[in-house]
């Protein structure tokens, strides 16, 4: 019997005990190609030596000195770097321990921005149906999932939602894909109309939405029209890059693809590849000095801000992933990635849609591809792929509620950027062994 409070009080783990680049393995010797990063989260693989050589420097210095008393240099630094690479305007980074963290201290600050700016009445926050922001209350509300939302709804602050971008179940076939995209964005116009411009404080979106829809990003146009109404309206746009961002989809930060600039963006998994729990807000000058010039004090915090171990493990990701070729090498091997994926899986007459990014990409699981019918959640065919996987030594991403938070099924693909091509030939194999056995079972 364990002690362990795992997430699930019915499921028998193995016990992982070493990596070695793109595998976990387990006590028993076991290898597990991890070809979801986890959570999207170890983008370097699990034996990184320049990172751990930095933690290893670190600790011998000091692990941790409390943000109300000190600042470091690592975390400085980590900040600095941040600031050099982000899109145009982003000055500011606050260091946080996890994307949950980073997303309540956004919208947070977003409340307190207007509060100092005397627009005391903006407070509702609009997101996207079938978004998540993560687990921790705030985030929780902001996101559109049902599944995950429903068991805490009475703890929750109302938020509104509008339609995914989501082409393959969105689009009708008498209009263009740009078409679609506008049609779509202007549900952010029409919600802030009916809310009032004067009681919206912001909007939140994934540029690729990656847990709930499976690697959906946007089509061209939908972010430049969101990014104007917002401006239009006086609202901050966050993007959340939690789980896109830091070189996963391509670009080191997702929205480079779309060419926009948020107000406020927060990003995480990537940031410390798993080395140790960290994430970021990043926020225009026009937001922070806002606050500086104001009250002078952002009325949020938690024990680990800045912490010196994670900001110095991150600052050796960073150094990796803004080197010269590692996120061109993402999006080599995300296009290598794709082309297996389709001939492997285009086909398949359980596949309706294999789509992404660089290195993060889905395949939507129907019952029948000219319908688009779903599969029965309980079949709970994403259960089964996924058991089925690791038992062939695999570890993927698979989820349920694709549609609605109910119905619809998807695979997550997200790899480390150092894979292989014989190790994308593995995961593909491996995933189509995993599919097979589930859909006869």
């Amino acid at each position: 019997m364990t002690a362990v409070f795992h997430r699930s009080s019915s499921t028998d783990l193995p016990t992982a005990v070493r990596g070695d680049g793109c595998y976990i393995i387990d006590k028993t010797g076991k290898k597990y190609l991890d070809a979801c990063g986890g959570a999207a989260v170890s983008c370097l693989g699990h034996s990184n030596q320049m990172v751990r050589d930095a933690m290893h420097a670190q600790l011998d210095q000091i692990a941790y000195a409390h943000t109300a008393f000190f600042t470091s240099d690592p975390t400085e630094s980590l900040a600095q770097m941040l600031v050099q690479h982000t899109p145009d305007g982003l000055n500011h980074a606050y260091i946080v321990s996890s994307g949950s963290e980073a997303v309540e201290a956004a919208i947070k600050l977003a409340r307190q921005y207007f509060l100092e700016k005397g627009q005391v009445h903006r407070h509702r926050i609009i997101a996207r149906r079938q978004s998540y922001h993560g687990s921790t209350l705030g985030a929780l509300a902001a996101g559109g999932n049902i599944w995950r939302r429903k068991k805490f709804n009475p703890l929750l602050i109302e938020a509104s939602h509008i339609a995914p971008c989501y082409a393959y179940r969105g689009q009708s076939d008498d209009e263009t894909e740009f078409d679609y995209g506008q049609r779509v964005a202007n549900e952010l116009q029409s919600e802030i109309n009916r809310l009032g411009p004067e009681n919206v404080m912001a909007f939140i979106a994934e540029p690729v939405v990656g847990a709930t829809l499976g690697a959906v990003p946007s089509v061209n146009g939908y972010f430049k029209r969101i990014r104007e109404i917002c401006t239009e309206n006086g609202v901050l746009l966050i993007l959340d890059e939690v789980m896109c961002g830091m070189g996963r989809t391509g670009h080191l930060f997702a929205c480079d693809h779309d060419n926009i600039q948020p107000d406020i963006i927060t990003i995480a998994k990537g940031l410390g590849a798993g080395y140790q729990p960290i994430g970021a807000m990043m926020c225009t000058s026009n937001v922070f000095n806002t606050i500086a010039n104001g009250s002078g004090y952002f009325q949020h915090g938690q024990t680990y801000l800045g912490h010196p171990m994670a900001s110095v493990a991150a600052q050796a990701v960073l150094q990796q992933l803004t080197s010269d070729n590692l996120i061109p090498l993402v999006r080599e091997t995300g296009d290598l990635l794709q082309i297996r994926l389709e001939s492997a899986f285009s086909q398949h007459p359980h596949i309706g849609d294999i789509r992404g990014r660089g290195l993060f990409r889905g395949l939507e699981l129907v019952k029948d591809r000219s319908t688009k019918e779903p599969f029965d959640p309980s079949y709970q065919i994403n259960k089964k792929i996924k058991a089925f996987a690791m038992n062939y030594g695999l570890m993927c991403y698979p989820m349920g509620g694709t549609i609605d938070g109910k119905r619809g099924d998807h695979v997550l693909i997200a790899p480390p950027f150092i894979i292989t091509k014989n190790q994308v030939d593995e995961l593909v194999e491996k995933l189509d062994q995993a599919l097979t056995s589930a859909l006869e079972s």
